[in-house]
This record gives C-alpha cells, sequence and structure tokens, in this order.
C-alpha cells in the first residue's frame, strides 16, 4: 500500500530544495529548566508564523507560574513583525507545560494537536479523575490534524504525519524543508523516546520513527527535546534524516525492530517519571487551560497516589 501522506511530504521537501524561498526560517527557544526546545517557524515572504511546544514556566514547590520563556518568543515574534497562524502542539507533553493560551492572547492563532487527545484524554481523565466537566473531545482545541492533513503557513506547504508511540496522539508537522517531531527521535548520539506512558507503544514507536526515516536525507529534523549525550557539552535540538538514520544509537539503518522493543521496554523500565508529569498532563490535556477554579476561586493539580 503506498503511504500517500509520506510521498506527499516527500514531495513538498523536495519542492523545498529546489526553491529556496520555500524554506521556512526557524528560530529555536531552550528552556534549560525542562530541557525543552518551542521553535517558531515563519515564511520568509509572508512572515506567517506557526509556533510549536511552547513552555509554560512552572515551580512546582509554589505551584506558581511565570511566563518568562514565553515573553522571549513574544518579544522575538513582534521584533521580526510576524503574523501568528498556529499554536501547534506534537502531543500532550508531560515534562512541561504549554504557554500556548497565553501566547494566543498575545499573539493569536489557532491552537492545533493530532486528534488522538481525545484517547489521551480519556486515559488521563480516568487517572487523575477530572470528572464529567471535563470534556474528551478534543473541543478544548481550535483543530484537530490527523494523518495526512495539509495546510498553509504563508506560502509554504505543510503536512501533518501521525506518529504515535511515544503517546497515542503524537503528530510531526512538516513545513517545506523541517520537519518538527516532538518527542519520537532526541539527536542521534543519544536515541529516541520512551514509550511507556498509559498509551505508549515501543513497536508503533519504532515504525514511526523508520516512516520519519524514509523522508529525504536532507530534510531538516527539529527535535523537542535535549539532554545532552555522555561526552557532549551542549545542547542540540536540529539534526536532519540523513544523520539520524547514519547514526542514531537506537535507531541507525540496519536496527531491527524487535531488537528496539526489548532495548526501549528494559530502558523505560528503569526511567523515573518525568518530575512535571502531574501538572503538565492534567494542563495539556487541557490545551494548557488551567483546571476549573473551585468555590474559593482557585485552581488545583491532583496528585494520585499510588496509581502511576
Amino acid at each position: 500500500m503506498t503511504d500517500s501522506p509520506l510521498a506527499t511530504a516527500t514531495a513538498q521537501i523536495l519542492k523545498a530544495e529546489r526553491e529556496p524561498g520555500l524554506k521556512p526560517v526557524v528560530k529555536t527557544f531552550f528552556d534549560e529548566t525542562t530541557f525543552t526546545a518551542s521553535h517558531v517557524v515563519h515564511d520568509p515572504s509572508t512572515k506567517t508564523a506557526v509556533i510549536i511546544d511552547s513552555v509554560l514556566d512552572y515551580e512546582a514547590a509554589s505551584g506558581r507560574t511565570k511566563h518568562t520563556s514565553a515573553e522571549q518568543i513574544v518579544a522575538y515574534v513582534k521584533a521580526e513583525g510576524l503574523s501568528v497562524a498556529w499554536q501547534l502542539e506534537t502531543h500532550a507533553h508531560a515534562d512541561h507545560l504549554s504557554a500556548a493560551p497565553w501566547l494566543q492572547e498575545q499573539l493569536g492563532g489557532k491552537l492545533g494537536i493530532g486528534a488522538d487527545i481525545v484517547r489521551v484524554q480519556e486515559v488521563f481523565g480516568k487517572i487523575f479523575n477530572a470528572g464529567t466537566p471535563f470534556a474528551r473531545d478534543g473541543s478544548q482545541f481550535d483543530h484537530l490534524f490527523r494523518d495526512g492533513d495539509q495546510f498553509k503557513v504563508g506560502a509554504l506547504d505543510a503536512i501533518a504525519l501521525h506518529v504515535p508511540g511515544h503517546t497515542p496522539a503524537d503528530m510531526a508537522f512538516i513545513i517545506g524543508d523541517a520537519a518538527f517531531i516532538g518527542d519520537t527521535l532526541f539527536m542521534p548520539d543519544y536515541g529516541t523516546a520512551r514509550a511507556d506512558f498509559p498509551g505508549g507503544d515501543a513497536r508503533m514507536l519504532f515504525r514511526s520513527i523508520r516512516r520519519l526515516l524514509s523522508l529525504p536525507d536532507q530534510t531538516r529534523l527539529f527535535l523537542c527535546h535535549d539532554y545532552k549525550a555522555p561526552g557532549r557539552d551542549t545542547f542540540a535540538w536540529e539534526t536532519t534524516v540523513g544523520a539520524e538514520r547514519a547514526g542514531n544509537i537506537h535507531v541507525y539503518d540496519g536496527a531491527q525492530e524487535d531488537e528496539f522493543v526489548q532495548m526501549r521496554t528494559t530502558r523505560d523500565a528503569k526511567l523515573s517519571l518525568p518530575n512535571l508529569i502531574m501538572p503538565s498532563v492534567q494542563i495539556n490535556m487541557r490545551g494548557g487551560h488551567m483546571p476549573e477554579p473551585e468555590e474559593n476561586g482557585v485552581s488545583y493539580i491532583k496528585i494520585p497516589i499510588n496509581k502511576l
């Protein structure tokens, strides 16, 4: 069976290679506290922009939020004269809170995520006992992307690819020749994302990664996280399909699916949960919005005891 979305993405990337004006400009903002790379992507001809995987600063000890990281994005967008069309989330993150609603207030743009966010909402809605007021239909978002959905960023072609495994709802957004792949791959020297969260699947992750690595070698890949592999002193968040195929320590060309699944499952069993998983998932499954305030006007994060 022909993978039509992949073929469309490949044609789009090759077209951008032939016509440099169809390559997006990418500015990355890296939050060392959560090791998260947020990307501002824009069309150089129309100045239309997309913000991908933004970060809301959160102090776990006090439960207070700040907009320091997001304010850097606002300053850049305004300085460059950009017009924001989309606030995109590659998935419902478990390691940082999204700043998308606040950025929408400052800059506009529709909030989009993968359509399978409804599966994540169903699973975590039960885990956190969110109750009937919490909608599990994705309505907290302006648009739910499905595999192969095409859209425009100014004059640039863009397409969404469903790449589940880390979570059921992970999406890669390919804009021009640049692919924003969330938590699927890390830099070649660090490997791949975990697949042990509820709804995760190591075998599915391997197949999603191989799908991404079927794109042209020159495709620019922008990652959501970096943790500095042993022996590397600087953070990095940009690589290429060719570099990943040649040197990713987990999924290099020739890596076998069964061996990957065994490695990933064994490795994941030894990992601690992310420090901010409790607040992050509860906020991000709501599109970055806080839970409804209680009768005293305060929003609360729940901590399920002995559940996760």
